[in-house]
């Protein structure tokens, strides 16, 4: 077959000796209507494919080979103009800014790069139909109950990933907390029925890209390609199977994303663009052959930088610019191009895999002003979408200046829609853990929904008992079953987007040696061949275990349709010998959350909760199906939580 090409126009170049070199207006191109042979010459073209009819026309391509730099690429499609393109420090990369008309169809053309000898490299690449218009891209919201999954713990599908040849890290070792266990997408997929029938209608894994580094790689957070799936976890198509998967049963994935740091071993690491590609760049290349704790220089982790008006700018760029830990280089978003690349991946992986949401990991240490941007340009492109950012403070202040729509006296506009809560959640461990005081106990919990003033939309903050970085909710309640069940039926009673962490329900737990990361990530039981108990079929698994699914079950599926909880009003009032009352109502279902901390039976006077609005009606209790009218009280026998709805 013969390609017929004709060229339009060629432009004159001139290379400047910067070291961002650009050459603008650049609209040459060799324009072809007829088949493309296709050719794949290039080393890496990053987006590996794009999608027509995004409302940013917009694409900005890296180009990594040999040589490159010298190079004057080609277009071969009249719909995809070829606005500029930079050369880079290393001379092994290009930067092309296309323009893809709102006319363009889907399908593939080619990108000649010219030499000055004339030789010629071809690099055939792909436009793509979208799947579905950008507004039907629902994200997470308060009528979800999200399970975060550690997917190298979660269950091993299929064994023959569990070593792949030619990685860093080789073998699994279920003895040892910081190895691989094999645990794989397949598994969670296989297991998504398990984790609908308990209610939840969200995942959250923890990031499943490549970390091919020599250790500690099973975490996901330490990426080496931003564009693969760790072989180790499965492949492209497993993790689009599971997003398909989920999406039959209304349920919806969120991915967990880094734009702060990369893994040491990220491929760029041995060639990098420009000369501030990551942050402290000179100081990594200086050291390269000694690189360790001792000459890294890390983040001082101050957050408050960000919004304090005293900040010193040393102390800001400290936490800004300072490597997380040796092993993580501190990407600069500040550079343009970094900054569309960590853009343009996002929105890749929101329309590979039809994300429901996702997860930024440390949102408080990259560029603020980049993370601005880069929130605003998802959002503008998904504008039904959510984003929640990972910002560990127990200060309510910190928590709603990251939260968008909040009026900061800085004037930032973070276009964030969610962030977490880890005020609440310590709270509520501090509610349940203390005596009955004046300034203890329960009043941590009152106190603590009351700075909901604070923020611009408090049902879209994101609330946990745990995470998979700190202590099990049952550990940090210092295995008290009661306890820990009131703390999580408050939680998903709350005006708030509920995340709880695999295996609660079954208390596991870190006893052993609290706060060890290895051990809060423990294998789920039943996840691997051979396990003597599995919680998936309830064999091997304690009264109590089975209890506290029973428990869960029975909350997360009544919240799952309960409009109520997803979007009604919020009373409470001030806890009183040992009691707290929270109502949630909207229309005609109103939903009560008693926590009792009382060891004697109780009895409430009702009358004290008029204004609730339901005196003479009808409740049921969500646990026991028991019913009862609310009249002048009632007595509670035993401690813990008691939910009562109108809704039978």
């Amino acid at each position: 077959m013969k390609t017929l090409v004709k060229t339009f126009s060629i432009c004159l170049f001139v290379f400047m000796t910067s070291c961002k070199e650009s050459e603008s207006e650049s609209k040459a191109s060799l324009d072809s209507n007829e088949s493309v042979i296709e050719a794949n010459d290039i080393q890496k073209v990053e987006p590996p494919h794009w999608w027509i009819g995004f409302k940013n026309q917009k694409l900005q391509m890296l180009v990594k080979h040999p040589d490159i730099g010298s190079a004057t690429p080609y277009i071969s499609n009249s719909e995809v103009s070829l606005l500029e393109f930079h050369k880079a420090d290393s001379p092994n990369y290009l930067f092309l800014d296309l323009e893809i008309s709102k006319a363009a169809k889907a399908g593939k053309f080619n990108i000649v790069f010219r030499q000055d000898d004339g030789s010629e490299l071809t690099q055939t690449y792909e436009l793509k139909e979208r799947q579905k218009p950008s507004e039907d891209y629902l994200g997470f919201d308060s009528s979800d109950a999200i399970l975060l999954i550690t997917p190298d713990r979660f269950a091993n599908a299929n064994s023959k990933n569990d070593e792949v040849e030619g990685l860093l890290q080789q073998g699994i070792d279920r003895k040892d907390g910081y190895a691989r266990h094999g645990g794989d997408l397949e598994g969670i997929t296989e297991h998504l029925e398990y984790i609908d029938e308990l209610g939840y209608t969200a995942i959250w894994p923890t990031p499943v890209l490549i970390n091919d580094m020599p250790k500690g790689s099973y975490h996901g957070y330490g990426m080496t390609d931003y564009y693969r799936v760790d072989p180790r976890f499965g492949t492209l198509d497993e993790y689009v199977k599971l997003a398909k998967d989920l999406k039959t049963r209304d349920m919806k994935l969120i991915m967990d994303q880094v734009a702060n740091h990369c893994g040491l071993e990220h491929w760029w690491m041995k060639d990098l663009p420009f000369k501030d590609w990551v942050n402290f760049q000179e100081n990594y290349e200086k050291n390269i052959n000694n690189w360790d704790n001792k000459t890294t220089i890390t983040s001082n982790h101050r957050r408050t930088t960000n919004q304090d008006p005293y900040a010193s700018k040393k102390d800001n760029q400290g936490l800004t610019d300072g490597w997380f830990v040796s092993t993580m280089p501190d990407l600069n978003q500040r550079n343009p191009f970094m900054a569309n690349y960590i853009i343009q991946n996002s929105i890749w992986w929101v329309e590979t895999l039809e994300l429901g949401g996702i997860r930024q990991d440390t949102y408080p240490y990259p560029d603020k002003e980049f993370m601005s941007n880069w929130a605003s340009a998802i959002m503008n492109e998904y504008p039904n979408f959510s984003i929640v950012g990972e910002e560990w403070s127990y200060n309510p202040l910190l928590i709603a200046y990251w939260q968008d729509g909040h009026e900061n006296a800085d004037g930032y506009e973070s276009n964030l829609k969610s962030t977490m809560d880890f005020a609440m959640q310590k709270n509520i461990v501090d509610a349940l853990n203390e005596a009955e005081s004046w300034d203890k106990g329960l009043v941590k919990i009152y106190e603590g929904l009351a700075n909901d003033f604070a923020y611009a939309s408090p049902k879209d903050i994101m609330v946990m008992p745990d995470n998979h970085d700190m202590s099990r909710i049952y550990t940090q309640l210092k295995g008290d079953v009661t306890n820990t069940k009131m703390a999580l039926s408050y939680l998903l009673m709350m005006p708030r987007i509920p995340q709880l962490y695999y295996g609660t329900e079954i208390l596991m737990d870190d006893f052993d040696n609290p706060g060890d990361h290895g051990l809060i990530r423990t294998d789920f039981p039943g996840g691997w061949q051979g396990d003597t108990v599995n919680a998936f079929t309830g064999a091997g698994l304690t009264a109590e275990q089975k209890d506290m699914q029973s428990f869960l079950k029975k909350v997360l599926n009544y919240r799952k349709t309960s409009e109520a909880i997803h979007d009604g009003d919020t009373k409470h009032f001030a806890p009183q010998d040992g009691i707290y009352v929270l109502a949630r109502i909207k229309d005609n279902e109103t939903v009560v959350h008693i926590i009792n901390k009382n060891e004697e039976p109780i009895e409430i006077d009702l009358t004290h909760y008029e204004e609730i609005g339901i005196a003479g009606k009808t409740l049921q209790n969500v646990i026991t199906g028991e019913t009862m009218v609310w009249g002048n009280s009632i007595t509670l026998d035993t401690k813990g939580s008691t939910i009562l709805t109108t809704k039978l």
